[in-house]
């Protein structure tokens, strides 16, 4: 890297140690490695526990607390800990004053060294809160994508031997990445939480933000409002969460973060009730916890109550809640035992999750089910529950509307005169949304409102917020009309069924990037949820083209008298009216569409086991996270058909379509349009809807109410994706941009001729060129509704096949400058002027990786070529489309070259069906991994079954043993040295191996030994 380079990062982080130091941080020049690091921390353990250690305690102090694990050093940096002293008195300790985080002292370093025998790594600036490293800051110069810097500081955890895992800097806590301009943050994780790879599922990471939702970029603004002392001691203590189950941190969004506060702010000033607004997606189950633990330690509030309105979200909330926190949350089984927690003063009873229905029936005494005794036998439970009646409780509704409206929240709220009540919603209730009305003291009748009930907002992040944020996506929607059929007066319902079902079947594909995601299906009642079930059953069963499509279908059956079934059917209202008349016929409908459910999925469910179908199923639409070589289609679900149910609280990545035969409105549209949005990657630019209603103006006025904006046409701009013509324009400009490259450089405007592009500055322009090519035309697929001639006409301006040449040429190149780019261009492969444009392109492979060209799709091309009895010109042909759409996709980038000479193998004319090519491939691909095992073990002369059993370990733990690896050498009479250059050279013929067999999944520990990293 050039001085220039250096100097200009240099002044960077001058200007910003300045101001820190203007922000009361003590700025220790000192401090420039581990020794002067750890002696630092010394004097302020010291200090703050009263103790003078001699240097055997301070060594085995060091021993105690310096961990492999961030997430177990997170854990010690909180709380109280003991220690014992030579003379056996222990000591009881913290690392740093946990009471009032603000009181301990705030230092700066910079350049700091942590010199170890396999790592030389040096640390722009360090914050250390008395004496502990708790934050580091990477700082690159204003042309330098901080994605770079971020990938660096993924790379310095994985070295092994690094700083993180032996020495004090095991406790950062938080990273921050700059270039003065764009500022991010994200928390530290082990190592299966903190990666970057191929399809982009890395560790978040944020952008700061005012109350207001305006984004603070700039390194100067940011450290202003972020890295004040008492606020950056806030989010340490305060708005971080160790996920106990999953070993995982998290650090809390800004928005998630001024919620959290304005509810504690209103406690602490007593000023009534208040909701808060955040739309559906954003982590409002995070926000509401830790509002809780919150107001858990605070002695003013007797309990917080968290309630929700389902009994399925009850569990699903109190899942959560213990994810955050292990048994932090009991389960109320029924309203006796949620009567005892809120009777009980233990304080892992202090927060209760329960739902509305269940408090308001405890609360009531009025209620035919508080004639029930308990105890006595004489007390119903409003009288027993009398104790309590004054004391200050904190209750927490979660998608405050629908039922909370009704007799259940006014009894709570007569309840507990002294409590103050806090609503979250997506989407509030405004007079324009309100369904529910009441009498006025003016003896008018008024629609409820979610401000009438809260009193006030206190905090909003809209969806248009989130949008913007990039937390969850846009929306494209397709009105589909029935009325473009010919005679449509004259059509019948059932036909126009008939022509929707087709409708969806013939676009599904495409929508779905050859079902890579799934879809929804909302329908208008009961009866037209069975009637489409049947349909699609008839429509697969008469045509071949769709006997791959999984349909599944669910609704609530007639309760009864079943209380979980009524429970559930609070919040389906279509459901629940549905269900009143004819209910033998749907009772009868939902066990032949469970039956058929079982039948597919060798599962046992019926309709008294509702709630276990019910879950299954959810799991199964979420089971399309996985690619079908590791979980097979068959076990997969197409398009589920529902009425209510799944069209709110129910959140899957993988789930990108939406179909629509009901009336939708408001709240009701945007709380199922929302299904379809969750953010993933590149590979899915935005939620689909597919609208058989012709529901325009019903969006315009959903996107007007909730947007938060008061220009409604500026709203769809930012809500909903452009029409196709805008986005086939950006298409045409960006092949054009990329005809021009090729034009400048005076060659032919092929994939082919990629390689004559003069230059890796070229080569640079041509990766960011085609990268935008490619995403538009990822976009472009997903509009399904042009018709045959536009799709030909599309094809015209770059040709699929063409196309795919293109992909092939841009993963070559961009795998050649990826390469240099890791490396930092540590061998002067190419100029200074030509890195410092390579450093910061952003690869996104993810984007190469087609739903389409996945393993199923080749290995059934082979057993198509196998069969094949044509000609040798169009057997060769078959064979070339294989080779050549492996080269354009990265998902199989590894397996490319081993899946065409597998291909070689086999023989035209002796048909091999999908699974058998599928099978021997697997032997094959076996033999090629023995064969090549033995040539290394006969290399470096070591026993097979030895080096087997190594590979073997470390494909189990997915991670290199390096004892392991030493031990297969110990009986050479070699010196440290020479030890280390020959298990170096054995790693690296045995490293493509290993890659192979991890099938793409990350191995711990092997980028140390990887040359190519």
């Amino acid at each position: 890297m050039d001085n220039k380079h250096n100097t200009r990062e240099a002044e960077i982080e001058a200007r910003f140690i300045e101001q820190l130091i203007g922000l009361g941080y003590k700025y220790r020049s000192d401090i420039k490695d581990k020794h002067s690091l750890e002696a630092n921390f010394r004097e302020h353990f010291n200090r703050l526990n009263d103790v003078v250690l001699t240097d055997a305690e301070f060594k085995r102090l060091k021993e105690q607390i310096i961990t492999q694990d961030v997430f177990a050093a997170s854990k010690e940096l909180r709380v109280t800990d003991v220690f014992m002293r030579e003379n056996d008195i222990p000591l009881y300790y913290t690392l740093v004053n946990i009471e009032d985080w603000c009181k301990n002292e705030f230092e700066v370093v910079n350049q700091l060294r942590i010199n170890t025998e396999n790592s030389f790594h040096r640390y722009d600036v360090i914050i250390l809160i008395n004496g502990l490293p708790v934050v580091q800051v990477e700082l690159k110069e204003y042309e330098t994508n901080p994605k770079r810097a971020m990938e660096q500081i993924v790379k310095y955890k994985n070295d092994i031997g690094n700083g993180y895992t032996n020495s004090l800097l095991c406790f950062i806590q938080l990273f921050i990445v700059s270039n003065e301009v764009k500022t991010f943050y994200f928390a530290n994780n082990r190592e299966e939480f903190f990666e970057f790879d191929e399809n982009e599922r890395f560790l978040p990471v944020y952008t700061y933000a005012d109350a207001n939702n305006e984004k603070i970029n700039k390194l100067s603004e940011f450290a202003k409002n972020f890295l004040a002392k008492c606020t950056l001691a806030d989010i340490i203590s305060k708005y971080m969460v160790l996920v106990e189950t999953e070993k995982r941190i998290l650090v809390m969004r800004p928005y998630q973060i001024y919620a959290v506060k304005a509810i504690l702010k209103c406690i602490e000033d007593n000023r009534g009730n208040g909701y808060i607004w955040h739309t559906t997606g954003s982590g409002k189950t995070l926000t509401s916890f830790k509002a809780s633990t919150l107001l858990k330690a605070d002695k003013s509030i007797d309990k917080c109550l968290f309630v929700v309105d389902r009994k399925d979200l009850d569990s699903q909330t109190r899942d959560e809640f213990n994810k955050f926190q292990e048994n932090c949350v009991e389960e109320n089984t029924n309203i006796e035992s949620l009567v005892k927690r809120l009777l009980s003063e233990d304080s892992k009873d202090k927060i209760i999750v329960t739902t509305i229905q269940k408090l308001g029936l405890a609360l009531n005494s009025k209620s035919k089910q508080n004639l029930k005794r308990i105890e006595d036998g004489k007390e119903v439970y409003g009288k027993v529950l009398e104790p309590i009646k004054n004391k200050r409780f904190a209750i927490i509704f979660d998608e405050c509307h629908r039922s909370q409206f009704g007799d259940y929240h006014d009894s709570i709220k007569t309840f507990f005169p002294k409590s103050q009540l806090f609503g979250f919603t997506g989407t509030p209730i405004f007079e324009k949304n309100s369904v529910q009305k009441y009498v006025s003291k003016e003896n008018e009748r008024q629609y409820y409102t979610t401000l009438d009930v809260f009193e006030k907002e206190l905090h909003k992040y809209t969806i248009t917020n989130a949008i913007d944020d990039k937390n969850v996506l846009r929306f494209h929607v397709d009105y589909y009309d029935k009325t473009e059929t010919p005679d449509a007066d004259k059509i019948t319902s059932k036909v126009i069924k008939h022509k929707k079902a087709e409708a969806i079947l013939n676009k599904h594909n495409g929508l779905t990037q050859d079902k890579r995601f799934n879809a929804l299906f909302a329908t208008a009642s009961i009866n037209d949820a069975i009637e489409y079930y049947n349909i699609f059953k008839e429509k697969i069963r008469e045509n071949a083209t769709y006997s791959n499509m999984n349909i599944a279908c669910i609704f609530s059956p007639p309760a009864e008298g079943n209380k979980d079934i009524e429970q559930m059917q609070e919040d389906l209202e279509q459901e629940r009216e549905d269900n009143k008349v004819n209910q033998s016929e749907k009772k009868a409908a939902l066990t032949e569409i469970i039956n058929d459910y079982n039948k597919k999925y060798s599962t046992n469910f019926d309709i008294n086991r509702f709630d276990e179908y019910y879950r299954n199923l959810q799991k199964r639409i979420k089971d399309q996270q996985y690619p079908n070589e590791e979980y097979s289609h068959n076990n997969k679900i197409d398009i589920t058909i529902v009425v209510d149910m799944l069209l709110t609280g129910f959140d899957s990545k993988y789930l990108n379509t939406l179909y629509v035969d009901k009336n939708l409105k408001y709240h009701n549209l945007i709380q199922a349009f929302s299904r379809t949005n969750r953010i993933l990657n590149s590979t899915k630019p935005h939620g689909n809807i597919v609208d058989f209603r012709n529901q325009h103006n019903e969006v315009d006025e959903a996107v007007a109410l909730f947007s938060g904006l008061d220009n409604v046409e500026k709203s769809k701009e930012i809500w909903i994706v452009e029409d196709y013509s805008i986005v086939k324009e950006k298409y045409i400009d960006a092949v054009n941009k990329l005809k021009k490259l090729f034009d400048d450089s005076g060659i032919k405007f092929e994939a082919s001729e990629v390689y004559n592009l003069h230059g890796d500055t070229a080569r640079s322009d041509f990766i960011e060129c085609f990268k935008e090519v490619q995403k538009i035309k990822t976009t472009l697929d997903q509009y399904v509704e042009v018709d045959a001639n536009e799709k030909e006409m599309l094809n015209d301006i770059l040709p699929e096949k063409e196309l795919e040449k293109f992909r092939g040429a841009y993963l070559d190149i961009a795998q050649t400058l990826k390469e240099i780019q890791n490396n930092n261009n540590a061998d002067g492969t190419i100029s200074e002027e030509e890195y410092a444009k390579l450093e910061n392109i952003d690869f996104e492979y993810v984007l190469f990786s087609s739903a389409l060209i996945d393993y199923d799709y080749i290995m059934a091309l082979i057993s198509q070529y196998t069969s094949m009895k044509s000609s040798e010109k169009e057997y060769v042909t078959q064979k070339e489309l294989i080779k050549s759409l492996l080269r354009s996709t990265s998902n199989l980038i590894d397996e490319s070259k081993d899946i065409i000479d597998y291909v070689e193998t086999l023989k035209i004319g002796e048909p091999l069906t999908k699974e058998q090519i599928e099978e021997g491939y697997k032997q094959y691909k076996q033999i090629k991994t023995n064969e090549e095992l033995e040539k290394i073990v006969k290399e470096f002369q070591l026993k097979y079954h030895d080096v087997k059993d190594f590979v073997d370990n470390i494909i189990r733990r997915m991670r290199i043993d390096s004892d392991e690896l030493t031990e297969l050498f110990e009986d050479r009479d070699l010196d440290w040295k020479e030890s280390g250059a020959l298990e170096d050279n054995f790693m690296q013929r045995l490293i493509p191996v290993i890659k192979k067999l991890a099938n793409g999944n990350t191995i711990r520990g092997l980028e140390v030994y990887d040359n190519n990293q």
